[in-house]
């Protein structure tokens, strides 16, 4: 009864603290990308769940059939060099098991990776998603509007994410919706996503980026396109504008509500370009760069100093 003590009391603790425990999340998709994920978790589980079956009926097998009993006291069985066929058997079988799961874990990351199936032909929407300490910036570059601790999108169409950092490295991950992507100040990362189902979605930070790390969550309001475009028009209309001084101010806030703004924060403080060095994107994406100095957009290393990489 000692010995037992100790793992019932091991079983009981993790009985009560699972039992407070909401569900379950990334097993709730509401997109094709998070569903994709959510088929290969169940699927993992399922062989994990096979592979304690058969050892743990082995395991009792071999404890009932050759226990010690008194009817064969003194027993001595005969030596055994070992069986050729079982030692091929119990090693091949996890080499299949491995395989199996590398060739469906390498598909899934490709599928996530990219467009979900089925939206190929469709504009994705283009959303920057900044982080600083601790909160989320979303630059809406085609409406000019920008948002912060919540992002709105619309439903059934892709969303790409570009991620990057104004502090340390972050990662945004919105569960229902898609796998987490890092953000990182001196490149741009891409997350592919569609929402097919309209909801209010928690979004957060999954990579522990210090004392505030907890309190970078967002919403992730998925709506009909209609009601979308009615959103972005109220914001456009109603919210006021972001300007730099102000925009500076609050990268050096530490936290902060929902806010919205009529404008974005793109045009005086551009993303890291896709290949790890700062400037104008969308000049970057055209193949253009910038020769004048004075230009608005220009690559001014004091100027992006105070702006892009404000909190390292």
């Amino acid at each position: 009864m000692k010995k037992r003590g100790p793992l019932f009391a091991l079983f009981l603790s993790l009985t009560l603290l699972l039992s407070g425990c909401s569900s379950l999340t990334v097993l709730d998709p509401k997109g094709p990308a998070a569903r994709t994920l959510s088929e290969t978790i169940i699927l993992s589980i399922i062989m994990m769940l096979g592979v304690l079956a058969v050892v743990y009926v082995l395991f009792v097998f071999m404890l009932v059939k050759y226990r010690a009993k008194k009817s064969n006291e003194g027993y001595v069985p005969p030596h055994e060099e070992g069986s050729k066929w079982l030692e091929i058997t119990w090693i091949t079988i996890p080499i299949i098991i491995v395989a199996f799961l590398s060739v469906v874990t390498v598909k899934t990351t490709v599928a996530v990776e990219n467009v979900p199936e089925g939206y190929e032909d469709q504009k994705p929407l283009v959303i920057y998603a900044s982080s600083s300490d601790w909160k989320w910036h979303f630059s809406y570059p085609e409406e000019g509007i920008e948002t912060v601790n919540y992002v709105n999108i619309p439903t059934n169409r892709p969303i790409e994410f570009r991620n990057y950092s104004f502090g340390p490295i972050t990662s945004l991950w919105i569960p229902q919706l898609a796998g987490q992507k890092y953000a990182m100040s001196d490149m741009l990362t891409k997350l592919n996503l569609v929402a097919d189902v309209p909801g209010s979605y928690i979004g957060k930070n999954s990579n522990f980026s210090g004392e505030g790390f907890a309190h970078m969550e967002f919403e992730t309001l998925a709506m009909t396109p209609a009601e979308f475009d009615e959103w972005v028009k109220d914001v456009k209309e109603t919210a006021p504008e972001l300007t730099e001084t102000e925009f500076n101010k609050l990268l050096e806030t530490d936290h902060v509500g929902r806010m919205s703004f009529s404008n974005n924060h793109l045009t005086f403080s551009p993303p890291p370009a896709e290949h790890g060095h700062h400037g104008n994107a969308a000049h970057q994406e055209n193949g253009t760069e910038h020769s004048d100095p004075d230009s608005e957009h220009n690559d001014n290393p004091d100027e992006h100093s105070s702006t892009n990489h404000e909190g390292h």
